[in-house]
């Protein structure tokens, strides 16, 4: 039998048989619009889900894009290094001679070498005694006064296992001292490594005496 359907607006829709057919054919289709936000929502979780799991952004692991990385440190210079990290060259400076020291005056006769390895293209000697100079006290024209009772003398360029210069101070000191101290080492060695500070820092006590004390 068939049963005719009336609509709201009190048009026919047409003729339909009972059964599933009928059922199936009412069932409205899903729009398009609603299964595009669908797929666009899953895609959002998806990148959500890849972020929490890894720490990066989906496709951000391709070739030319690296992405923000820690900067690597860079290492430390080895010992022996100078500050723009290139090996240092290893010299031996020496220092030795004697000290005097009578009637208000003191004289220094010192002698430099360089046991090596490397050549060394001008050190300086200091000398700094515990008493203060004659503000007239001449020196020789290698020395430099830096200050009350310091002076620094070159020695010059000095080769591989080689002597350098002879250097002799006779200065006159404030007062008539009955000892004078002398601290000897290096200022500057040419930019080389020396390893072996015990025969270029010397310290000597001289009484006045006029006799040499040696370092």
């Amino acid at each position: 039998m068939l049963v005719r359907v009336m609509n709201r607006s009190g048009g026919s829709n047409g003729s339909v048989g009972p059964g599933p057919a009928r059922r199936h054919g009412a069932r409205a289709a899903r729009p398009a619009g609603a299964r595009g936000i669908l797929a666009t929502v899953a895609v959002a979780v998806l990148a959500a889900a890849t972020l929490i799991a890894t720490g990066t952004p989906s496709g951000a692991s391709g070739p030319g894009d690296e992405g923000v990385r820690p900067a690597a440190s860079a290492p430390a210079p080895a010992s022996g290094a100078d500050r723009d990290g290139a090996a240092m060259r290893e010299a031996d400076v020496a220092y030795h001679g004697h000290v005097s020291l009578w009637g208000g005056r003191v004289g220094v006769w010192l002698t430099t070498a360089n046991h090596g390895p490397a050549p060394v293209s001008g050190a300086t000697v200091r000398l700094r005694f515990s008493v203060p100079l004659d503000p007239a006290a001449t020196l020789p024209s290698s020395c430099l006064r830096t200050g009350a009772a310091t002076v620094q003398c070159g020695s010059g360029s000095m080769r591989a296992a080689g002597s350098g210069v002879r250097i002799a101070l006779d200065v006159a000191v404030v007062g008539e001292p009955a000892e004078v101290g002398l601290d000897i080492d290096t200022a500057w060695n040419g930019g080389t490594d020396d390893r072996n500070p015990a025969n270029n820092t010397h310290r000597v006590l001289a009484p006045a005496t006029g006799d040499p004390y040696s370092f």
